[in-house]
This record gives C-alpha cells, sequence and structure tokens, in this order.
C-alpha cells in the first residue's frame, strides 16, 4: 500500500512580514502541516524566524508543526520546542554529539523525532538510529542557502533517495522520508518515484512568485501526478 504523500510548506518561505496571513492562507487551501526552519545564524547564515515568533504563531494556528533545527546546540533548541508544543522536530546528524540522548528526549515527550542528513553526509551514519526515528530529512542543497539562486540541487539527489528506500525497506521500517531543497515543479515527479513520502515546499513549488497560493496548488497536484509511482 503506497504511503501519503506529506506536503510540507516552508513558512520562512511566506511573507515575513505578515507571519498570520500566510498561514491564514496555507489554511484556506487545505495545507494542515507547517515545516519551520529553527536556525541558529551558526549552523548556517540566516536566522529567519526566533522562538518567540514560534511561540506566537501556535497561539494563532492549529496547523502541525515539522521543525528542522539547523543549529550548534540541538538540546537547548528542542527543549524549546517541546515547551512550545510541536508535531514533530528534526535535528541535524552533523551537529549532534549525543544523538541517541536527543532521540529519547524528543520520543519521551511523545513528539515525533527525525533525523536531517546534509547533502554530503552518507547514509551509513543511520545504520543503529534508523530503527529509532520516524523520519529522514535528506537535504538536497546545503541548509540556509535557499536565497542563493545558484545553489542547485544536489547531482545525486535520486541516487541517495532510492539507497535510502531500499534500507528502510530492507529493515521493514515505516520511516517517513523527506525531502528539503529546491523541491521543484519539474523535480517532484522524479523525487516521488524514488522513493520520497514527503515534500518539503518552497519559492520553487507552493511559493512561487506571481501566482496565488491555490493557483500554485494546483501546478503542484499537475507535477505530482506525473509521478509514475503515484499512478501504479
Amino acid at each position: 500500500m503506497e504511503k501519503k504523500i506529506i506536503l510540507s510548506p516552508s513558512l520562512m518561505c511566506g511573507d515575513l512580514a505578515n507571519l498570520e496571513g500566510s498561514i491564514q492562507e496555507l489554511e484556506s487551501i487545505g495545507m494542515d502541516s507547517l515545516h519551520i526552519d529553527v536556525i541558529d545564524g551558526s549552523f548556517s547564515p540566516s536566522m529567519p524566524l526566533g522562538i518567540e515568533t514560534i511561540k506566537r504563531i501556535r497561539e494563532i494556528t492549529s496547523m502541525n508543526f515539522d521543525v528542522h533545527i539547523m543549529a550548534k546546540d540541538n538540546e537547548f533548541f528542542i527543549g524549546e520546542m517541546l515547551k512550545i508544543g510541536v508535531e514533530s522536530i528534526t535535528f541535524h546528524y552533523e551537529t549532534s554529539l549525543h544523538i541517541d540522548r536527543y532521540i529519547q528526549l524528543i520520543k519521551n515527550s511523545g513528539t515525533k523525532v527525525g533525523i536531517a542528513l546534509n547533502p554530503a553526509t552518507p547514509l551509513n551514519v543511520l545504520q543503529y538510529i534508523l530503527p529509532e526515528i520516524d523520519r529522514i530529512c535528506l537535504m538536497l542543497i546545503n541548509p540556509g542557502f535557499a536565497t542563493n539562486k545558484s545553489e542547485k540541487q544536489i547531482s545525486y539527489a535520486l541516487k541517495k533517495i532510492t539507497d535510502l528506500c531500499q534500507l528502510v525497506n530492507e529493515k521493514e521500517l515505516a520511516v517517513d522520508i523527506q525531502v528539503d531543497g529546491r523541491v521543484s515543479l519539474e523535480t517532484i515527479p522524479g523525487l516521488l518515484d524514488a522513493g520520497v513520502t514527503n515534500l518539503v515546499l518552497g519559492s520553487t513549488s507552493l511559493f512561487l512568485k506571481g501566482n496565488t497560493l491555490a493557483e500554485n496548488q494546483k501546478l503542484l497536484y499537475q507535477a505530482m501526478k506525473q509521478s509514475v509511482r503515484k499512478n501504479q
């Protein structure tokens, strides 16, 4: 049975001067999940959303919060997100000294846990922790550089996704495979065919300039229908 494809609009691609309006517009087209990047400005050269902003957003919407921590002090930000009350927390393998501790902190709070991997990080780092987590987020560009229009999706994206799917299937695990970075209308069919189950949607898909979110949503669904896997 095919897994439902999860659509995760990236909040940092909304109107940062009117986040409430952006969230209401997402809700109006039926989106029920928000991908929220928590960036410390050190791990990655960006800091779009602060902790206090995320607290305020939690007060105005019941959408699922899919938090992606890009920071050097994971334990601090994990603690802050758990206090806010989010549905899932993903943190980076590359900045984690005590990965299993962080996994247990999140799981013990009844929150879903994910591990994010930078483009060049090999999949073998997941060997022992894969059965303990709910999600793998594969970065398809270097995290935090999305505003750099010359930053291209990695050439080995589909190979890495296919290899991860094989690993998950071999272990008979129900792990969500999320991709983040230049997830465009053009690349979505191939990503789905490779085995992706969760799309982080940004400026090259749901938030394409010149269209309304509703118009872009129609284009998104058209792109998804081009997937061979979705049409089997």
